[in-house]
């Protein structure tokens, strides 16, 4: 099972002296309207080419725009061999609304 983290969480865990890599899995578009800073942007379907992008035991969050795609992802990545991964519950979305209200929503 997954584990989810809130985006109250991952704010938390941005201000620590070593944050997780945060993979995000939308497509370019959605990512020029809104993103955040230090993520490593993989489109879900370029996944399984870029793997060798990423460290198996680094600790990870996916995040996507509602957090659907990136629980996809996490589950595929969980398979093959990632210890410490996290779905951010809501995506981009519940970042916008809960922590950024300047930030571009779509």
């Amino acid at each position: 099972m997954i584990q989810q983290m809130t985006v109250q969480e991952l704010q938390q865990r941005l201000e620590q002296d070593k944050p997780p890599l945060i993979i995000d899995v939308r497509e370019p578009w959605e990512i020029q309207l809104c993103s955040l800073p230090d993520t490593v942007q993989i489109p879900m379907g370029a996944i399984t080419q870029r793997l060798d992008e990423l460290d198996p035991d680094r600790e990870t969050v996916v995040l996507c725009h509602h957090g659907i795609r990136s629980q996809h992802v996490a589950i595929y990545l969980q398979r093959v061999g990632f210890t410490q991964l996290h779905n951010l519950r809501g995506g981009i979305n519940a970042w916008a609304r809960e922590l950024d209200p300047h930030m571009e929503t779509y």
